[in-house]
């Protein structure tokens, strides 16, 4: 069952859904909770990781990430947060973050992070392919951009099967322009 979070023209509506924990061999994804605000803030106030996403500010703030954390558990929310805890293959509790946010018409979009830290090591595929397998919005696909800049979000993209539509562009907080994206998408079920 998919929490609709949002309806068309980008009014929230409330679901009583939960995300569910997704499980994988070295990680689980968890919603997130109050007390990750602070790791948040620590790992996201880097420049390699606000510099590659449209929403994170450069520098980040306590209280910036302290109202991230919030937004993500309110019932009413337009997006579902997990937290990539790697606990399960014996690494930290906190390793980035991943997300859905439904668009409509059987489609949600992700985006994920993970922390300069622990790159290289195949976490941000493993939370993919796990979130991907999990479906917790039942979409027939998802959608993703990088931007053209970042190749290693480019190739956890494809190494996940996505397919690259094509180029765009989109505004990044942390560098104050818009920046050169390419538009990835998965096919989940049906004809997408």
């Amino acid at each position: 069952m998919r929490a609709e979070n949002m309806q068309a023209g980008g009014q929230r509506i409330e679901s009583d859904l939960r995300q569910p924990v997704i499980t994988a061999e070295r990680i689980l994804l968890r919603p997130v909770e109050a007390g990750d605000a602070e790791l948040v803030a620590r790992h996201a106030n880097d420049r390699r990781i606000a510099q590659m996403t449209c929403a994170i500010p450069f520098p980040l703030s306590l209280e910036a990430a302290r109202e991230y954390v919030a937004r993500a558990q309110e019932e009413d929310r337009v997006e579902d947060v997990w937290v990539i805890d790697g606990t399960p293959g014996g690494a930290e509790a906190f390793l980035g973050v991943i997300s859905l946010r439904y668009l409509g018409r059987d489609q949600s979009e992700v985006g994920y992070w993970v922390a300069p830290t622990f790159w290289n090591r195949g976490y941000a595929s493993e939370a993919l392919r796990a979130l991907l397998e999990a479906n917790p919005h039942d979409n027939r696909s998802v959608v993703a951009s990088v931007f053209q800049d970042n190749p290693a979000s480019a190739r956890v993209l494809t190494g996940t099967g996505f397919v690259c539509l094509g180029e765009a562009e989109a505004f990044s907080l942390a560098r104050g322009e818009h920046v050169p994206t390419w538009t990835y998408l998965k096919t989940l079920k049906g004809d997408g």
